[in-house]
């Protein structure tokens, strides 16, 4: 029985209407706070979750998931396309040439990736052939010259599909009038619009107008589609073991991977600062107990002259403390579930009802807010603001222990 007895008086403290109204008042506010802070740490993740996941698949949709290059170039790109093919886990191969240029337009200039490809190929490793919103990639012709540019760097160039504008490459002419840089004149055929990065930096042109103008005698490499772009990077390192000519391997990790490590760590940084919400609830915890000891001195002297021990006097005031934080985060945990699964859905029916558009698809890469629930992300929440709520406990429940019966009754 006597071990029951601080999970009951801690449980009766945790619910008993206390004399001093400002200690209920923090003991409250500790709950809310907990409360709080776990409900929009839960939220927050879902939806940088589901913005995660939007860029990946955007992304991932419209660039290879690998690259397969070789530094002298490809002689034989069917052949080696053919190899490649045959290899599980890969989908489709298409060689390409691509190098860093200068887009010029009526005196407006940006620097732009450009690629080199084949349209008839390019289905087999891409959907930006589903994506065009102006022309076709099929308009891409070798002599033509001929370039598909994204809609965001169509936008800032202020270009419509017919416009010249022109190429200018880092590569260096020199000759007896002096040296030059290269530039030729090109003709927009298409804009798309695939929703992610490459709308603003990806100008595509067919892949031996490219060779020409980066003068590159054969296409420097192939893109690679796998079944899982996830197991991608497996996947290539089987591709290079298996074949025998030298060649490097590249997986959108390496060619993407300072985008998405710069979406880890914002996510990251964003749940350092929502934990400053759960910190301040910790705090009124802790200070709530100390107040709740000093309130309680006598009661504690008499349940020590009735035989408890300081263990069993701490562990009262541990269960309090943590039955407060346990009801917050459990109150936080389900309020932020209900609320992240709900939330694409719910943003979208307040837009058709108020006829307003939380992100404007001409300034933002989604159309609306993505939530992702992540249950990991839960226990995750719920696991370190239980043992915060438990380690601000230790101190107060401490002190409580150490009062001395006699010195707390002898003005009683």
């Amino acid at each position: 029985m006597l071990k029951n007895v601080p999970l009951f008086i801690g449980l009766r403290y945790t619910r008993a209407k206390r004399r001093n109204q400002f200690i209920s008042f923090i003991s409250t506010f500790s709950l809310l706070g907990m409360t709080l802070g776990v409900m929009a740490l839960i939220i927050v993740l879902s939806v940088m979750n589901g913005l995660d996941r939007e860029i990946k698949q955007r992304i991932l949709s419209v660039i290879p998931h690998g690259y397969i290059e070789q530094n002298e170039g490809l002689k034989d790109w069917n052949a080696l396309a053919n190899q490649v093919n045959q290899l599980p886990d890969v989908i489709g191969a298409a060689p390409f040439v691509s190098g860093q240029v200068m887009v010029s337009f009526d005196g407006a200039m940006e620097g732009v990736e450009l690629q080199g490809i084949l349209p008839e190929e390019e289905a087999k490793v891409s959907v930006l052939h589903n994506t065009m919103i102006a022309g076709s990639l099929d308009y891409l012709q070798p002599g033509e010259y001929g370039i598909v540019l994204g809609r965001i760097l169509a936008s800032r160039l202020m270009l419509t599909t017919g416009d010249k504008l022109v190429l200018t490459s880092s590569d260096i002419n020199i000759t007896p009038l002096g040296i030059f840089t290269r530039s030729r004149s090109f003709t927009l055929v298409g804009i798309f619009k695939a929703g992610a990065q490459v709308d603003t930096n990806l100008a595509l042109i067919h892949l031996q107008d490219a060779q020409k103008f980066l003068r590159k005698a054969h296409p420097q490499g192939l893109k690679i589609k796998t079944q899982d772009m996830f197991t991608a990077a497996t996947t290539l390192q089987n591709v290079k073991q298996t074949l025998s000519q030298e060649i490097q391997v590249k997986d959108w990790s390496q060619t993407q991977g300072s985008l998405f490590q710069a979406l880890k760590m914002e996510k990251i940084v964003v749940t350092a600062l929502l934990m400053i919400i759960v910190a301040v609830a910790v705090f009124n915890i802790v200070s709530s107990l100390v107040l709740m000891v000093a309130d309680k001195r006598s009661d504690i002297a008499v349940l020590r002259t009735l035989g408890l021990t300081s263990r069993q006097v701490m562990l009262i005031f541990i269960v309090q403390g943590t039955t407060v934080g346990f009801i917050g985060i459990l109150i936080g945990a389900v309020l932020g579930s209900l609320i992240a699964l709900g939330l694409s859905d719910a943003i979208q029916f307040l837009e058709n009802s108020l006829q307003w558009q939380l992100f404007n698809p001409e300034v933002f890469y989604v159309a609306q807010l993505p939530s992702v629930l992540l249950w990991q992300d839960v226990v995750l929440i719920c696991s370190v603001a239980l043992l915060l709520s438990l380690l601000a406990t230790l101190y107060p429940a401490y002190s409580a222990s150490q009062i001395q019966p006699a010195e707390a009754l002898r003005y009683e």
